[in-house]
């Protein structure tokens, strides 16, 4: 089965060098995904090529350990040379998530494949019209949010005037009915937040701080795996 059919979104962590509190960043990861987390997104702003391919290396390693390299999906965010001088190396990376202003999604598609996860961050400004007349057939999922203003990512959510835009919970809500493919939501999200985000109808919820900024990384990760699980009403896949 093609993994593009059979990829699970639900517990999704965002990791980087920035944002590792000085731990190894191979140890959140470790930490995350034998906590139950689904997806692993690698993302820096600031790390070299080499050092990407190395840290992308480091958690594919760490997800085959586990023994899940058929359940956790990995993913690099915008990084389309990283993705490709991976898999050169033998290196398995399921595919690429990118930003309105990355490079365009159906470029990715080009150079990766069929059978590779292409995610995409919903566009801020018009949320709700550019769901509905957004052509999505070359895409697996949507990034949206913020839930809440976030340090980690200081431009997420910025509208067309530089200003914030976060998201409700009824946000939420409207855009899971509207949106044809998995959505998953993130920025701020805390602990307390996922009962009523896991009600809402998304896919899934993506965290930074929350696990790593934790003074014990896999317990925060086990709490909000069990919460998401508790409080996700039993649903049918888009």
């Amino acid at each position: 089965m093609s993994i593009r059919n059979n990829f699970d979104i639900s517990a999704y962590l965002v990791v980087g060098p920035e944002n590792s509190t000085g731990r190894p960043v191979v140890t959140i990861i470790k930490d995350a995904v034998e906590a139950g987390f689904t997806c692993i997104q690698i993302r820096s702003k600031i790390a070299s090529a080499y050092e990407m391919i190395q840290l992308t290396h480091q958690a594919a390693d760490v997800i085959a350990q586990a023994g899940k390299s058929d359940k956790v999906t990995l993913l690099v965010d915008d990084r389309l040379d990283v993705i490709l001088a991976a898999r050169k190396e033998g290196i398995k990376v399921d595919g690429i998530h990118v930003g309105q202003s990355d490079i365009p999604v159906n470029v990715c598609r080009e150079y990766l494949g069929e059978d590779s996860i292409i995610g995409l961050s919903a566009r801020t400004n018009e949320l709700f019209e550019y769901i509905r007349t957004v052509d999505f057939s070359q895409v697996d999922y949507f990034g949206a949010g913020p839930l809440h203003k976030t340090q980690t990512k200081p431009d997420c959510g910025l509208d067309l005037d530089g200003k914030v835009v976060t998201r409700s919970f009824a946000d939420i809500s409207k855009l899971s009915k509207l949106s044809p493919i998995p959505i998953v939501v993130g920025g701020g999200v805390k602990l307390a937040d996922i009962p009523e985000l896991a009600q809402t109808g998304v896919d899934g919820f993506f965290v930074v701080s929350a696990v790593s900024d934790a003074n014990d990384p896999k317990s925060a990760a086990t709490e909000l795996v069990k919460a998401w699980k508790l409080y996700k009403p039993n649903q049918s896949a888009k």
